[in-house]
């Protein structure tokens, strides 16, 4: 834990540098003018700022080899969103680096968990960053999905946020759920089929088809989580920290 502690803040301090470097270089390739790339620069930023204050604001604070995968697919997550805001504002259809930098930060999903349980490392701290930068990446893509199917896919990426918040002023929502094989399966489809929907000549029908899929899916999901929590909390069973939302 000591090595893991010392390694925090100069994991935070790359991943920034990194993205500041990277996204600067995305940017600039798709010469959108200088107001839309400020707007693309800004959302990669927040979704960076976010993941490396997840890593930041842990009491002890510490960064496991598996955060670090972690942290990775964030900046993928943050890197689409540099590319996806500008094209959604100007109504060009999203390129395949887009589809690219996501498919990645979504196949990197499975290792970060993998790592941490060999590591030895597994942590709440690390499975709330996991499934924030999940719910980060779908939001992003989900956005631009907006500019191929329409502006409903956005109710995708917004449904974690929407329970995370709702937790605030019903506590019992933020409490853990049970294990469960459907809910890591609805998680895993949402960026699938968004990506699926993104990619370059896929018909219009079919992207609509698997977008509007993964909305039921995941509304579904969050539905019998939301049912699930208000059952265990009139029945007085009552958990001890806040939820793994596998589902997002």
């Amino acid at each position: 834990m000591d090595s893991a502690a010392e390694r925090a803040v100069p994991d935070a301090l790359a991943a920034v540098g990194v993205f500041g470097v990277s996204a600067l270089w995305l940017s600039s390739l798709s010469s959108p003018g200088l107001g839309l790339q400020l707007a693309g620069l800004c959302a990669g930023a927040l979704v960076t700022g976010t993941a490396v204050l997840s890593i930041l604001r842990r009491i002890p604070r510490f960064s496991t080899p598996a955060d670090r995968v972690t942290l990775l697919r964030a900046l993928l997550a943050a890197l689409c969103a540099v590319l996806a805001v500008p094209q959604l504002l100007t109504g060009r259809p999203p390129d395949l680096l887009l589809v690219v930098l996501g498919g990645v930060a979504f196949l990197l999903d499975a290792l970060d968990g993998t790592i941490a349980r060999r590591t030895g490392t597994a942590s709440a701290a690390g499975a709330r960053f996991d499934a924030a930068t999940d719910a980060a990446l779908v939001l992003v893509l989900s956005t631009a999905a907006a500019g191929v199917v329409g502006p409903w896919t956005l109710a995708t990426g917004a449904m974690y946020y929407v329970f995370v918040a709702l937790g605030f002023f019903r506590p019992h929502l933020r409490e853990p759920l049970p294990p469960s094989a459907a809910r890591k399966a609805v998680g895993a489809f949402q960026p699938l089929a968004l990506l699926v929907a993104l990619f370059p000549g896929i018909p219009a029908a079919a992207a609509t088809a698997v977008a509007a899929a993964a909305l039921a899916l995941l509304t579904y999901s969050f539905s019998r989580d939301t049912f699930l929590l208000e059952r265990r909390r009139r029945a007085g069973i009552v958990g001890s920290g806040p939820v793994h939302a596998e589902s997002a």
